[in-house]
């Protein structure tokens, strides 16, 4: 069995180049058709599925294309900073089949008991909160002082964590995800959530960690630790990114920007584009084929990881739409049976965060060109590493 394509130098998904402009990267990979041969990090190839109809046939064929990591994981050294976030983990992300249905079961279950006008009410109570710290100055960096702020205030209430253990579940995320200093991120994570969960065994609450061990499932300590991994990271790296990508397209595109003065602020439509165009993760939904397939005119080696670009599927030239308002067919929350099961939650949390900011300060403005934002390093995230805005100085509320 041979490829049908001649090109097969690896494309960095990584470093500099691509943080600054994914879009030129995919633009260069799309020679190679619906799928590309990228690395991750130095040595560590893969395949890149960058065609929307492709994606999708894969989300929707766990059969071929699994989750667990366990084969391809063996041979990658411990140092690799890619494999805090590819690791195979006793959770629903990287199951298939009953074990999937089993350890999924509680974490929707969990989610679906959160009352919506009662995670509304969070939101804007913890948002008033840090936009009360910084209004009357005039100026803000936005990443540190408010997008990463809010998600992590939202979700220790979500999931009844104090704040201490919050602080280091989110270092611990924000290490993992740039792959800086990995193993030490990882260990600093499960450390804090491990915690939570003697915690919460101890003391239960009318919180989704308490809803989750109570559930008939009766989940291990050590399957909480690795549900919880991938839900408080979903919940708080990636939607600080989605926040600050809403507000960085508001601020800084004039078909936005005329409504902002007017009342009717346009935050559902610009969270559509962002989802189509800069998803908060922009590759993800990792899958290890367990013998070679041959898929769309390629051979997919066993156990190499294949990856989705929600991006780059996102923004198929095939699939060109006229516009993104109200189309919600984006794969930026997955698809298949492991599409987000938070994803109401996540576009809630992001909706309200950026109402609220703007409703408090109607004439804020970026302080620097559009341009001269920088964005994080991975393979993973679609992340700025600041956001600074200035506006008229208000008054604290509270």
């Amino acid at each position: 069995m041979t490829e049908t394509h001649v090109k097969t130098d690896r494309v960095p998904i990584y470093g500099p180049e691509f943080a600054e402009a994914p879009e030129r990267v995919y633009a260069r990979l799309r020679e190679y058709g619906e799928l590309a041969p990228v690395e991750l990090a130095p040595g560590v190839p893969a395949t890149l599925v960058i065609g929307y109809d492709a994606a999708l046939e894969v989300l929707r064929d766990p059969a071929t294309f699994p989750k667990d990591a366990r084969r391809w994981q063996a041979g990658v050294p411990a140092d690799c900073p890619v494999l805090p976030v590819m690791m195979w983990r006793e959770n629903c992300q990287a199951a298939d089949g009953p074990a999937h249905t089993r350890l999924r079961s509680p974490v929707v279950d969990g989610l679906n008991r959160l009352d919506p006008s009662a995670l509304r009410e969070n939101v804007e109570r913890n948002a008033d909160l840090i936009i009360d710290g910084f209004a009357a100055d005039g100026e803000v960096e936005l990443m540190s002082g408010y997008a990463r702020t809010l998600p992590t205030l939202v979700m220790l209430e979500m999931f009844g964590c104090p704040p201490d253990l919050g602080e280091r579940m989110r270092i611990g995320f924000s290490g993992i995800i740039e792959g800086v200093d990995a193993e030490a991120s990882n260990a600093l994570l499960g450390g804090a959530i491990m915690e939570l969960v003697a915690l919460k065994r101890e003391k239960p609450g009318a919180d989704v960690t308490s809803w989750m061990l109570s559930h008939s499932s009766e989940l291990t300590d050590e399957e909480m630790l690795h549900q919880l991994v991938t839900l408080l990271g979903a919940g708080i790296e990636p939607e600080q990114s989605l926040i600050a990508n809403g507000v960085r397209l508001l601020l800084s595109d004039d078909r936005f920007g005329g409504d902002l003065s007017g009342g009717s602020l346009p935050v559902e439509d610009a969270l559509d584009e962002i989802l189509w165009t800069d998803p908060p993760l922009a590759n993800m939904g990792i899958t290890y084929p367990r013998q070679d397939v041959e898929f769309r005119g390629r051979l997919l080696p066993a156990d190499q990881p294949v990856v989705i670009s929600y991006a780059a599927a996102n923004t198929d030239p095939s699939r060109a739409a006229a516009g993104w308002a109200g189309n919600r067919a984006h794969l930026a929350f997955n698809a298949g049976p492991h599409t987000c099961p938070a994803k109401s939650q996540a576009r809630l949390i992001a909706s309200v965060a950026i109402e609220k900011l703007l409703d408090r300060l109607p004439e804020m403005e970026l302080a620097v060109p559009v341009d001269e934002l920088r964005w994080r390093p991975g393979p993973f995230q679609r992340a700025l590493t600041a956001l600074p805005v200035r506006f008229p100085p208000e008054p604290p509320r509270r």
